[in-house]
């Protein structure tokens, strides 16, 4: 090297070495500190692999990129990107941007299961530096492009789980479904330029007197550096990424992973020098300023060959493309709400001020023009060594002031009153002169000669906006409307996975554009197009395994054992086209991803019997076969009989009753593991009776529950071989303290035959006649209502009991229990209400006027003299008609080889045969009576 380029800095050097003199009182940490920044960017700037150095999302970078690439037309280009993430890039011309390219991992191997599903994303804009080079590399014929940061296995093995994905959130993130397009994927970048000193960037913030980083960047990078030359520019960016990078506190974590990347992709870019035998000069590392001026060992393709790069674990990754938007990048990379969105809008007036062509790749969907193709010319000679010092230059130079466009600062101002009366606001005519002056103002009180559209943003929020937003948008989003407004990208059919294409060729025949966004209105008649069938199949799988809102039915239901007839849906495959794309990195069918979906929840650790029921349920609605159904319910038998809880009892009981009543209503034979259910079943629920009676945390309708799957299983179990001696004994074991899970003992103890109906009545009218439990009544009468679930033969006895509580419960008593009365009918509406509904619409009177009339049937008393009468006519005890004809009787007797004849039977006393036994009681009352 010669001497002259060899002090190429030295003038800088020697300011900035005064400098640091006199403003820190002799030589010491600020002095290292700058000359050590002039060091790097000198450093950088003589590597024979020249580097472009960028920032994500920079008009600025984008900018010189394409002038660049246009200039050198290197062979070669290094892209600072996840090297495994090569192969998706040639289908960004069958997308329409912003989109992001996405590694995705649903199954871990090497790394922590809680960690599952594993997401990467690398979103990429037109207004980027990165397209450029993409496009100018994939339409350029022998141009070669090569990315060589660490895959997408390296992030999670060098990143602690969630550290680089949470990232601090901008001020104004927007709050719109747009900003969650990423998910919780972590993002990768080129050009992290931030301050990781927060000190510094409030220094920077406070003195450039602008509210984020994102305006500040805005002010002093981008507008300065828009018309600069190349040199410059690459000294600017490289000043910038050592300086942030010198002042960046020591997270030993970050720094480590900082360096490693660095050390990774020098590696990679040497060994493919080696390989390829390409010369240096003709290639372009295009990577973020931060790390271009990198001090590891490794820099430059003279660098030593120290760092070995670890193997990828076992886990297999795939790979696709995902939409993206403006809202999404800010909110994953903690950007300023609208700051993509200016961006773009900055990137467009460069392109049309500076005339500059850039690359975009043929075919590419929203392009306004065809792609530019790379003009032809001499190529530059040699590594990009700078003639001269531009960097003093540059920092002497006073800011450029840029007059004002009053065009076009007029055309924002009535553009956005414009926007605020659409919305609910009442402005005017008026309000736009004082956007305007406002701005004007607000741009001079912050040293601009002309106002940003930051300035422009502050000056509608504070002319226009009052005390209350009329609408669901603000200004300042009606601003970051106006300026561009969040793009969203959408990925090409040619460019989505298998399993994504087949979903819109199966739901073709519906006629719907289902690659918009928004959402549209499908019809299916199925009566009239059977061929509509299979789509309403394919819908109701992706309800189940999409975001709500996907496909949302808005007419029609799928139940066990019915077909659909017609049908009405809500589709949005359109605006949750991300989510569809990461169904196609589970499988190559629907059909297997909800397979294997179903399979992973029943099989899962937390699974429980009613979740695997569930899955039975499921798999046998959408996928119809009976191979996984089968495989899912014996995996349900063999939950049930580890469980030792009762807590899942009613969503058990609802589930195998339908799925038995399906079953014997379409299948020719129960299946197997049904059957087995029911018998361990029946033998699980009678062993955990007692302990559930007595145990504080089971509620009330969990042993109803049980009691349920008791009662209306018993004759199958019985079939089966179960013994009905287990449930006798299990309730005779029973000894409940609480007066609901009493009340529902009695109800079990009277289906069983252990109590009869005039004993439980005799029960409840002693309850109601102390004093001291009638408090406690209501509670007795919760336990009924809860025992129509599994003794529902005792809805007349649970009427006449909640009426004679009416009656004689006072009010104090009674009408604090109506909101539980009301709440146990809502949790169990579907089931306990229509019982209690028919049975009192049977026993009361069906007209109002024969209400005061009407007597209930439980207090009317039989008439005592008809039956003495009806037995003196008989002539004597026994029955008279087998008496009068005893012709049947011989018969049957002959029949059955019966022998004998008919008995004579001494007639019995006529009359009230107890009182004239013992007439004492009668004398004694008539005695009485007399003397009142």
């Amino acid at each position: 090297m010669s001497a002259a380029q060899e002090g190429t800095f030295t003038a800088l050097r020697t300011q900035l070495q005064d400098a640091a003199a006199a403003f820190a009182d002799g030589p010491g940490a600020l002095e290292g500190i700058l000359l050590g920044i002039v060091d790097d960017v000198d450093r950088a700037v003589r590597e024979p692999l020249e580097i472009f150095p960028v920032c994500h999302h920079s008009p600025a970078s984008a900018l010189a990129m394409a002038r660049r690439l246009r200039e050198k037309q290197p062979k070669v280009v290094y892209l600072e990107l996840c090297e495994d993430m090569a192969p998706l890039l040639t289908e960004l011309r069958n997308c329409r941007l912003p989109v992001a390219v996405q590694a995705f991992a649903t199954e871990v191997d090497g790394f922590p299961a809680e960690w599952s599903p594993l997401s990467v994303v690398a979103p990429v804009t037109e207004a980027s530096a990165e397209y450029q080079a993409i496009a100018y590399a994939l339409d350029t014929p022998g141009v070669e492009l090569v990315l060589v940061d660490r895959s997408s296995d390296h992030v999670y093995q060098w990143d602690a789980r969630g550290a680089e994905s949470a990232e601090p959130s901008g001020p104004d993130t927007p709050a719109e479904e747009e900003a969650a397009l990423h998910g919780d994927a972590v993002g990768v970048e080129i050009g992290d330029l931030r301050p990781r000193f927060a000190e510094l960037e409030e220094h920077l913030l406070r003195h450039g007197r602008v509210r984020h980083w994102s305006e500040w960047w805005h002010q002093y990078v981008e507008l300065p550096l828009g018309d600069s030359d190349h040199d410059t520019y690459r000294q600017v960016m490289l000043l910038i990424g050592s300086l942030f990078r010198r002042l960046a506190p020591g997270d030993p974590r970050r720094v480590r992973v900082d360096e490693d990347r660095e050390r990774h992709m020098w590696t990679r870019m040497r060994e493919h020098l080696a390989a390829s035998g390409t010369d240096p000069a003709d290639c372009l590392y295009v990577c973020g300023a931060f790390h271009a001026a990198s001090r590891v060992a490794e820099f430059g393709v003279d660098g030593a060959d120290t760092f070995e790069i670890a193997p990828r674990t076992a886990t297999k990754w795939q790979h696709g493309l995902i939409p993206s938007s403006h809202a999404a990048i800010e909110a994953q990379f903690g950007l300023a709400a609208g700051s993509v969105s200016i961006a773009a809008t900055v990137w467009a007036k460069n392109v049309g001020r500076t005339r500059v062509e850039p690359f975009r790749l043929a075919g590419q969907a929203g392009a306004k023009k065809k792609a530019g193709k790379a003009k032809s010319g001499p190529a530059a000679a040699g590594p990009a060594v700078p003639g001269s010092d531009r960097l003093s230059g540059f920092l002497q130079r006073p800011p450029v002031l840029d007059r004002l466009d009053e065009a076009e600062l007029l055309g924002w101002s009535v553009e956005i009153v414009r926007a605020a009366r659409r919305n609910g606001y009442l402005a005017s005519t008026a309000d736009a002169i004082a956007v305007f002056e406002t701005s004007i103002l607000l741009a001079g009180m912050r040293d601009r000669a002309k106002p940003t559209p930051y300035d422009f943003q502050d000056a509608a929020v504070t002319c226009i906006e009052k005390d209350t937003v009329p609408g669901r948008r603000d200004v300042r989003r009606l601003v970051e409307i106006m300026m561009g407004g969040d793009r969203v990208g959408q990925v090409g059919y040619d460019a989505l996975p298998p399993l994504a294409r087949d979903v819109h060729d199966r739901l073709a025949p519906l006629g719907l554009k289902l690659q918009q966004r928004g959402v549209q209105r499908a019809l299916l008649d199925i009566t009239s197009r059977p061929e509509l069938e299979k789509c309403s199949d394919l819908l109701w799988m992706l309800r189940y395994l999409m975001p709500h809102g996907a496909a949302r039915p808005i007419m029609g239901e799928r139940r066990l054992g019915e077909r659909p007839i017609q049908e009405s849906w809500d589709l949005a495959l359109g605006t949750h086209q991300r989510a569809l794309i990461e169904l196609g990195y589970e499988g190559v069918s629907i059909e297997q991803v909800l397979e294997q979906r179903l399979r992973r929840t029943a099989y899962g650790p937390q699974a429980t019997t009613a979740v695997v029921l569930e899955a039975v349920e499921d798999a046998t609605l959408h996928l119809r076969g009976r191979r996984l159904a089968d495989e899912l319910g014996t995996r349900a038998l063999e939950v049930l009989a580890g469980e030792r809880s009762v807590d899942g009892a009613p969503e058990v009981l609802r589930r195998v009753r339908r799925l038995l009543a399906y079953y014997r209503t379409s299948e020719p034979v129960l299946p197997p593991w049904i059957e087995s259910f029911v018998k361990t079943g029946y033998a699980h629920y009678c062993t955990l009776l007692p302990t559930a009676f007595t145990d504080e945390d089971a509620t009330v309708r969990q042993v109803a529950a049980m009691l349920g799957f008791l009662f209306s299983m018993e004759g199958l179990a019985l079939s089966l071989g179960c013994d009905r001696t287990q449930l006798e004994l299990a309730v005779a074991q029973s000894h409940p303290a609480e007066p609901a899970k009493t009340a529902l003992l009695w109800a079990a103890r009277t289906q069983v035959g252990g109590l009869s109906r005039a004993e439980l009545r005799a029960r409840c009218d002693a309850l109601l006649g102390n004093p001291m439990v009638v408090p406690a009544y209501p509670r007795y009468l919760s336990g009924f209502l809860h025992a129509l679930e599994p003794v529902p033969a005792l809805a007349d006895f649970v009427v006449e009991a909640v009426s004679n509580a009416f009656a004689r419960l006072p009010d104090p008593v009674l009408l604090p229990w109506l909101p539980t009365l009301i709440g146990t009918l809502r949790a169990g509406g579907s089931e306990l209400a229509p019982l209690l509904i028919r049975e009192a619409g049977r026993i009361f009177p069906a007209r109002l006027e024969a209400l005061d009339a009407w007597v209930p049937p439980w207090r009317v008393q039989p008439d005592q003299g008809a039956v003495p009468s009806a037995r003196r006519g008989s002539g004597g005890r026994g029955v008279p008609l087998l008496a009068a004809h005893p012709a049947a009787c011989d018969a049957m007797a002959r029949l059955l080889g019966c022998e004998g004849g008919w008995e004579a039977v001494e007639p019995g006393p006529r009359g009230a045969a107890l009182v004239h036994a013992h007439p004492g009681t009668a004398t004694a009352l008539g005695a009485l009576l007399a003397r009142t």
